[in-house]
């Protein structure tokens, strides 16, 4: 795993560009100190050799003769060096481009390319270079003539002596300039852990009130303290927060009155409802009898049907009512999972259109049984209605798995949409929204799954393999 250079904690990449920063600004101070430092060191030198030349030659020079012969210009060279003080410098001296004469052993060391700028030069020449592996000067001055001052007399003085004193003092500056830098640097770590921390400290109040938040306390608020970009996202936050609250409110309030709108409704229907519900069924029993003319009949018929599911609708939604308003309990008995789904079946006359897997005897467990009956009912009539062609069977299958009871029902049908299938136990989804009418209200499988949590359950959908939708009932098995 390849590992990061820099950790990714805003603090700890706060402190380390603080001390790049730092680090990098001591030592570009470092070098442009030592820089200029050491052109002075080194101009020093130059100008101070040459100044100490010039004032030798000039004391020296109105002792020659106008044309000086090559014994003139050793016992020139000879006091030049012997003049040479702490410098030791060496001299040499030609005349009008000839050969540079020295009055002793060694010859001053001097760059190739110097005697020749110097004999057409009127003013000092400098240059540095390096012999034996140190640093040298050399300096090439024209003598003026004594009449003309302005015009060289033809004689050129050669003077090199060794820099290494002065990069001596060089290498103590360099030296001194890296042991500057780390206590910048550690100096500078005590405010950057200050500024970071100072920085930091608003971040992390923003994000624990947004984790409050997440977690649903809306009415968090951060304490702001300054005028910087933090504090204007600190009060970008509070009013964010403050509308999110006020939304939030008003959609519980909005969904309050749904709710109880619903219930309201459902319970006033109840009423009339029964009533349509008798009227009707006697009415069945003429048609049946034969004593309604056939188009009445019919429309009898299709006044019946509308009223039951009607009937199924209102008590869906009182039924879910109940679970909004947390008014749902359970009344636990200890029954056996065979004998409710047999019953189940039964009721609804649909023993020859399942089948039935529990191993006998059948699982025990205390439940709700007429809640498992109506997530039961409720499984098995949409994999009836939804399995595939008309006298499909649906396969209904229970087990015991440690503490947990697992009911699963499958058919044959073309499955669940999978679009569909995250949503299909969201209240008034059908299985087919082509469909403009459908038997179902859309709130079966939701009360089912409600019916499921309330035990303490779950109730999951997905698809077979081989085709076909499973709904997955667990739930787990209460003490007695």
């Amino acid at each position: 795993m390849k590992r990061r250079l820099i950790p990714r904690g805003l603090g700890t990449r706060l402190v380390v560009g603080f001390l790049l920063v730092s680090a990098l600004s001591a030592l570009t101070t470092a070098a442009l100190t030592f820089r200029q430092a050491r052109s002075a060191i080194l101009d020093r030198a130059r100008d101070g050799a040459v100044h100490d030349v010039r004032a030798q030659v000039s004391s020296l020079a109105p002792d020659l003769p106008a044309r000086p012969v090559e014994a003139d210009l050793r016992a020139l060279t000879l006091q030049l060096n012997r003049s040479a003080g702490a410098r030791g410098w060496r001299t040499a001296a030609a005349y009008r481009g000839g050969r540079p004469v020295t009055a002793d052993a060694p010859a001053p060391a001097l760059p190739d390319r110097l005697p020749a700028a110097a004999s057409s030069a009127t003013t000092a020449l400098t240059q540095r270079f390096h012999h034996d592996g140190r640093p040298w000067l050399a300096i090439a001055l024209p003598v003026t003539s004594a009449d003309a001052p302005a015009k060289p007399s033809g004689l050129v003085v050669y003077v090199s002596f060794s820099l290494a004193s002065q990069q001596h003092d060089v290498t103590s500056l360099i030296a001194a300039a890296r042991a500057g830098v780390l206590p910048v640097v550690l100096a500078a770590a005590v405010p950057a852990l200050l500024a970071a921390r100072r920085v930091l400290r608003p971040v992390r109040q923003l994000r624990s009130a947004a984790e409050n938040m997440a977690g649903g306390a809306l009415d968090t608020r951060i304490h702001i303290a300054g005028r910087d970009e933090l504090a204007d996202l600190g009060r970008t936050f509070n009013t964010m927060a403050a509308t999110l609250q006020a939304d939030a409110q008003t959609l519980r309030d909005m969904e309050a009155k749904a709710r109880r709108f619903a219930a309201d409704v459902s319970h006033e229907l109840r009423t009339p409802l029964a009533a349509m519900t008798a009227v009707t069924d006697v009415l069945d029993e003429d048609a049946g009898a034969g004593r309604l003319d056939p188009e009445t009949s019919e429309a009898l018929t299709l006044v019946a049907d509308e009223t039951r599911k009607l009937t199924r609708l209102v008590e869906d939604l009182m039924e879910i009512s109940r679970f909004d308003a947390g008014a749902a309990r359970l009344n636990l008995d200890e029954v056996d999972i065979g004998e409710v789904l047999r019953h189940t079946l039964a009721l609804r006359h649909w023993q020859d259109r399942a089948d039935i897997d529990v191993p006998g005897p059948g699982p025990r467990a205390r439940l709700d049984p007429r809640r498992i009956d109506v997530v039961l009912a409720n499984l098995i009539g949409n994999a009836l209605r939804h399995g595939g062609a008309p006298g499909g069977r649906v396969r209904v299958r229970a087990r015991d798995i440690g503490d947990r009871l697992i009911i699963t029902v499958a058919d044959n049908g073309r499955g669940i949409p999978p679009e569909l299938l995250p949503h299909v136990f969201d209240r008034f989804t059908k299985g087919d929204a082509a469909r403009a009418r459908s038997e179902g209200s859309g709130l079966g499988l939701a009360i089912a799954a409600e019916n499921a949590r309330l035990h303490g359950g779950t109730l999951t959908a997905a698809n077979a393999p081989g085709g076909g939708a499973v709904f997955t009932l667990t739930l787990p098995r209460l003490p007695a």
